[in-house]
């Protein structure tokens, strides 16, 4: 390669690609995206305030167009795009954004329906006292300046004003490889929990939880988190706050109710929030409401009726809560920017306590800068002082010497500022009346140095003024907490029966033999199953009744159960679904049973080699797609039956492949929430082929079949029972050829 050429470098690609990325991520980092911890602000935003201050939009002035602020912002000071620079003046103006606004908006500035602000030709904007606030001591020496961009104009590194805008308004922002969320607290509490900290710089960040309650956001809401878990996010910088609406029951005329919204979560658009509601409505998700209405003006108002005077109203809104935007987690990420521009996530205190430290040294660096300007100022009055003495013999050099200035400063020791001053003294000054105001002034520009001199000097002085400025501070921006702490909403969370939330109607599940499942609309008659068509090849396997509310339990032959809902299965238009469809059973697992199942349903799980046990409906329904492992199985073994057991079933039966019966006791058989079991029936050859329960003093009965649709009972079962683990003896003469415990059909089908 020729390397004549001075423009080609030859390096890795890699390391060229990590040296020149690393300086944009830096670049982001410290000049983009993550606040200061001194003034909480990033670069656009101080640009923003710095320029309006230039142009004079004090709060006293009058308001100036938008794009006026924005065309001096990147001409002078930010250049980036006009829009972004617009977005974040918009920001600093909207009081559901901002707990402390720093603009002062007049127009369409958005809203908290999610409405984007009018274009910046159309609105005007000003500072607010605050903002004023968090400027103040910049034309005395209290922090520095650079210059910007262009070099043409400074501007500061930092606000120094006594107002701890990073907590009080919060941040947030996205860098390169880290980020940055800040909720917004009460002024008034972090003024207190400085004071606290100028006196103790050694309390830990628990402590401060005394006064500072946790985020206190524009829009209001509940915070519901315990204090222990509010304290674990403040002292490790990083965590996450929980965030309900504010909702109250409203009770009616005659009886009625609805519950109202008066404040929704920090950051959640009440738009897209009712939209949210109203969509749930429309999919029957929350079939306990059946309306939302917006009836907000200024204030945030949202009517949510309920389906009847009969629902539970803490039901609805614990409902509405895990459903909606009405309850929201707001992350805390304490990521800032320190003194030295290096990024870091820091606790409550750190951050306090930084921006303590910097407010200290804004104080010595205002007093020394004013010990500075008052020295200026005692010069020249010692030198009228002077002149005042030696009155007669001043106007004399004045008017008869050439150069005065070098004569006055030889005869009365003057330096040359002071000469010059007082050659451009005015006549009128040459009264007594100016002499003693001038005595006046030095004694006093003496003593206050003195003071000054004594706070640079002094620590304990320094804390003293600090909390008299916190204090005024407070008292001057401080207001009552907006979000109201209740940690025990979150101790009261209450399990939510969700069957309620679905409509109630009866239907008719058939499963077919090659695993297709459909649920008809309504109890269908069971006489009527074999005119129901299928695919060709495939037949009925079973057929029940039951309710969109319940929850259907699938056992597959490999031991694993899956859970159904009612609710969602197939209609019963075609042929249905493939059950592996809502379910992940394998294509080669056959499927064992289905059936209605509750939390304190009694099921007997039996595996073909004669193993089984107990188990509560509890243990056995699975909340997912893969289901869970109920049933272990041996090798070359599956599951043979699943029968729930009677209220007052009392007894086991079983039947093998060789037709041999036996009955036992079913307190032998343990209750497990899963495993293999224990013997029910020992074979020579073969396997089991089928069990069920039954109340033993009943007998055992099961149908003859035919047209006469005859019922046999044996009801004397003695001669078939023997302890668990038997061979048993062959089944009663007319037992059903299928060699199974075929159940007796009720009058109207099973429920």
């Amino acid at each position: 390669m020729d390397t004549s050429d001075l423009s080609i470098i030859d390096e890795p690609f890699e390391s060229a690609l990590a040296d020149r990325y690393l300086v944009y991520a830096l670049s982001t980092i410290t000049a983009r995206s993550l606040p200061d911890v001194r003034d909480g602000l990033k670069p656009v935003h101080r640009r923003l305030l710095w320029a309006m201050r230039a142009l004079k939009l004090d709060p006293a002035s009058a308001y100036k167009k938008s794009a006026r602020v924005v065309g001096d912002v990147i001409g002078k000071f930010h250049p980036h795009g006009d829009q972004s620079v617009y977005d974040a003046m918009v920001r600093l103006a909207q009081d559901f954004a901002l707990r402390y606004p720093l603009v002062d908006g007049q127009g369409n500035f958005g809203n908290i329906d999610g409405d984007s602000a009018a274009a910046y030709r159309y609105t005007e904007a000003r500072l607010t006292p605050i903002a004023t606030q968090l400027m103040a001591g910049l034309d005395e020496g209290t922090v520095e300046f650079r210059p910007t961009y262009n070099g043409e104009d400074e501007e500061p590194e930092v606000f120094p004003g006594m107002f701890p805008n990073l907590l009080a308004n919060g941040a947030s922002g996205i860098a390169v490889g880290m980020a940055t969320s800040i909720p917004p607290h009460n002024v008034g509490e972090l003024a207190e929990a400085a004071a606290a900290l100028i006196d103790n710089r050694q309390m830990e960040d628990r402590e401060l939880l005394a006064f500072v309650k946790g985020p206190d956001f524009p829009t209001g809401g509940v915070l519901i988190d315990e204090e222990e878990t509010i304290g674990r996010a403040y002292v490790s910088g990083r965590g996450s706050f929980r965030l309900r609406a504010r909702i109250e029951k409203v009770t009616e005329k005659g009886g009625g109710w609805h519950l109202l919204v008066t404040e929704i979560p920090y950051g959640v658009q009440k738009g897209k929030l009712i939209e949210q509601i109203a969509t749930l409505i429309a999919d029957k998700k929350l079939p306990i409401l059946v309306d939302v209405r917006d009836e907000s003006a200024d204030d945030v108002r949202i009517v949510l009726e309920p389906r009847s005077r009969t629902v539970d109203p803490a039901l609805m809104e614990e409902s509405l809560y895990r459903l909606s935007e009405l309850e929201v987690r707001f992350p805390l990420n304490l990521n800032v920017l320190d003194r030295e521009r290096t990024p870091g996530v820091m606790s409550l205190k750190e951050a306090l306590i930084a921006w303590l430290d910097f407010q200290f040294e804004v104080l010595v660096n205002r007093s020394l800068h004013r010990i500075g300007k008052i020295d200026d100022r005692l010069e020249l009055v010692e030198g009228f002082l002077k002149a005042f003495l030696n009155l007669d013999r001043v106007i004399e050099i004045i008017r008869t010497e050439d150069e005065p200035k070098a004569v006055m400063i030889a005869e009365f020791t003057l330096t040359d500022r002071q000469a010059e001053a007082i050659l451009n003294m005015r006549l009128r000054s040459l009264r007594k009346l100016e002499e003693m105001e001038l005595t006046k002034e030095r004694a006093a520009l003496v003593k206050e140095r003195d003071e000054l001199e004594k706070l640079v000097a002094s620590r304990d002085r320094q804390k003293t003024r600090l909390k008299k400025d916190l204090a005024a501070m407070a008292a001057k921006f401080a207001d009552e907490r907006k979000t109201l702490v209740r940690p025990e909403a979150a101790a009261a969370r209450a399990e939510i029966d969700w069957s309620q939330m679905i409509e109630k109607e009866p239907i008719t599940v058939i499963l077919s033999q090659r695993g297709w499942i459909r649920a008809m609309k309504g109890h269908v008659a069971f006489s009527e199953g074999e005119a129901l068509k299928f695919r060709e090849g495939d037949a009925l396997e079973t057929m029940f009744h039951a309710q969109t509310t319940d929850k259907l339990l699938l056992v597959a032959e490999d031991g694993r159960a899956y859970t159904l809902a009612g609710d969602k299965l197939p209609g019963g238009r075609g042929f249905g679904e493939p059950v592996r469809l809502l379910i992940d059973l394998p294509a080669e697992v056959g499927i064992a049973a289905l059936m209605k199942v509750k939390a304190n349903t009694r099921l007997l799980l039996a595996s073909s080699d004669g193993k089984g046990f107990v188990a509560r409906g509890e243990a056995v329904i699975a909340e997912t797609r893969k289901g869970k492992q109920v049933m272990n199985l041996r090798s070359g073994a599956k599951v043979a039956a699943v029968r729930e057991i009677g209220a007052t079933d009392d007894s086991v039966a079983v039947v093998g492949e060789n037709r041999k019966m036996l009955v036992f006791p079913l307190s032998e058989l343990p209750e497990m929430a899963r495993g293999q079991g224990v013997t029910l029936q020992r074979y020579r050859d073969g396997n089991l082929a089928d069990v069920t329960t039954l109340v033993l003093a009943s007998g055992l009965s099961w149908p003859l079949g035919g047209e006469s649709k005859r019922v046999r009972t044996e009801g004397d079962l003695s001669a078939w029972r023997a302890a668990r683990g038997a061979a048993g003896r062959m089944a009663p003469l007319g037992f059903p050829r299928s060699n199974t415990f075929e159940p007796v059909p009720p009058g109207e089908g099973p429920e």
